[in-house]
C-alpha cells in the first residue's frame, strides 16, 4: 500500500466521520425545532379544557399491510411505532391516563398462525417497553394490563406480569394495555367478584350459613369498585383508527358520556395532526358532554 493511497483512505475515512457527525447535528437541530413547534402547539391546546383520559381502538394494522402489499406483521410492527409516538405526544400535553385496544378475546378466533405471529410479536414489544431507552422509562409510566391473561401465551403472559411489577412504582402517566380483553367480560367478571364478596359478607353475619343469592345487594358503586379501570378515571376521548364508529365491545361501561372521535386513517397512520384535531373536537363537545356527566353522577 502507498503513502498515497493511505493518505487518500485517511480522508475518505474523515469525510465519512463529517457527514455522520453533520447528519447527526443537522438531526438534533431538526429534532430541537419539531419539539419546540410541538411546545407552542400544545401551549394553545391547553387554553381549552383537556382530556385526562383518552382510549385508543388501534384498528387497520392488517388493512395497512395489504395497502403496502407488505406482510401482516408489517402492519402490526408499524402500529406499534404509532403506539409509541401517540404516547409521547399525550404524555406532553398533559394527558396522564392513556388506554389502547391491543388485542381483543375474539381475535383468538383468527387463524392459528396469525394468532401464534401475534402473540410473538406482543411479547416482543412489551419487552421493548421495559428497555432502558423507551417512552416508559423516559416518562416513567406506569403500565397495566387488563384482560383474560390466563387465555395468553405463557411467555406473554409472564412478560405482560412482569412489566406490571417492574413499573408497579412508577409516579408517571398510566399506560393501560387491554389484551384478551372483552367489555363484556370485565362486566361480568366485576359482577362475579361483587357477589363473591356479597356472599363472604353474608356468610360471616349469619354463622357462615351458606348464601345462594346476592340478588339486591350489589350496586353500581360496588361493581365499579371491580371493574380492571377501578384505578383511572372514565375516558374523556375514545379514537378509533379506519373510520369506525363501532365500540367492539370496548369500554362499555365507561365511556357513555366520552367523545367518540373516528378518523379515517389507519393506525399506523394516526399522527400528530389526528390527534391534535380530536382534542379540538373534544374542547368543541366539552360542556355539553361535562353537563352529562354530572347530571348521570346525581342520579347515583
Amino acid at each position: 500500500m502507498t503513502v498515497k493511497s493511505i493518505f487518500h483512505d485517511s480522508m475518505d475515512l474523515k469525510m465519512k466521520y463529517k457527514r455522520q457527525n453533520n447528519f447527526k447535528l443537522s438531526s438534533n437541530i431538526f429534532g430541537r425545532i419539531w419539539f419546540s413547534m410541538r411546545m407552542f402547539l400544545f401551549n394553545v391546546l391547553s387554553f381549552g379544557p383537556m382530556p385526562a383520559h383518552i382510549a385508543f381502538i388501534m384498528d387497520g394494522n392488517r388493512r395497512y399491510s395489504k395497502k403496502h402489499n407488505s406482510k401482516e406483521d408489517t402492519g402490526h410492527s408499524a402500529g406499534f411505532s404509532s403506539l409509541t409516538s401517540t404516547l409521547q405526544y399525550c404524555y406532553e400535553l398533559g394527558v396522564k391516563y392513556v388506554t389502547v385496544y391491543a388485542f381483543s378475546i375474539d381475535n383468538f378466533k383468527r387463524k392459528p398462525d396469525e394468532v401464534r405471529s401475534l402473540m410473538n410479536l406482543l411479547k416482543e414489544k412489551i419487552d421493548e417497553l421495559l428497555e432502558e431507552t423507551s417512552v416508559v422509562n423516559e416518562y416513567d409510566i406506569r403500565v397495566n394490563f387488563w384482560g383474560e391473561l390466563n387465555l395468553l401465551t405463557e411467555p406473554v403472559r409472564l412478560a405482560a406480569k412482569k412489566a406490571m411489577t417492574v413499573t408497579g412504582k412508577n409516579t408517571g402517566p398510566v399506560l393501560s394495555v387491554c389484551v384478551a380483553y372483552t367489555s363484556t367480560h370485565e362486566i361480568l367478571h366485576a359482577v362475579q367478584e361483587s357477589c363473591a364478596n356479597v356472599n363472604k359478607m353474608l356468610a360471616v353475619r349469619y354463622s357462615n350459613e351458606c348464601i345462594n343469592s346476592a340478588e339486591g345487594l350489589v350496586s353500581v358503586a360496588d361493581l365499579e369498585q371491580h371493574l380492571y379501570s377501578v384505578s383511572c378515571p372514565e375516558p374523556d376521548i375514545v379514537v378509533r383508527t379506519s373510520g369506525e364508529s363501532r365500540l367492539s365491545n370496548f369500554l362499555l361501561w365507561q365511556t357513555p358520556y366520552c367523545h367518540l372521535q373516528n378518523p379515517g386513517a389507519l393506525w399506523p397512520e394516526f399522527s400528530l395532526r389526528h390527534l391534535v384535531w380530536s382534542i379540538l373536537q373534544y374542547q368543541r363537545a366539552y360542556s355539553s358532554l361535562h353537563a352529562k356527566r354530572m347530571r348521570s353522577k346525581k342520579k347515583y
